[in-house]
C-alpha cells in the first residue's frame, strides 16, 4: 500500500522559500504571480494492507516526525 502525505506550512507562517520563488519567476518574467507557498510531498510504500490502518500509522508518523505541527498542516493520501 502507498501513502502519499503533503505538508504545508499553515496560513500565516512567512514562507521565505515561497517568496523566493516568486520573486525569481518575476524575475524570469513570470508576472501576474502574486504569492508562492512552497511544502513537500513524502511517499511511502506500507506494509500495511488495512487503508484506515495505514492512516492511522501514517497520521502518527506526521504527529511525531514528518511534520512539524506547529507551523505545518498535513493531508494524507492512501493508494491501496
Amino acid at each position: 500500500m502507498k501513502a502519499r502525505v503533503h505538508v504545508m506550512l499553515k496560513t500565516g507562517v512567512l514562507d521565505p522559500q515561497g517568496e523566493a520563488v516568486r520573486h525569481a519567476l518575476g524575475a524570469l518574467g513570470f508576472e501576474g504571480v502574486e504569492a508562492v507557498r512552497q511544502g513537500k510531498v513524502i511517499e511511502l510504500d506500507l506494509a500495511e494492507s488495512d487503508p484506515a490502518r495505514a492512516e492511522d500509522t501514517v497520521r502518527a508518523m506526521c504527529e511525531k516526525l514528518l511534520a512539524n505541527t506547529v507551523i505545518e498542516r498535513y493531508s494524507i493520501e492512501i493508494d491501496s
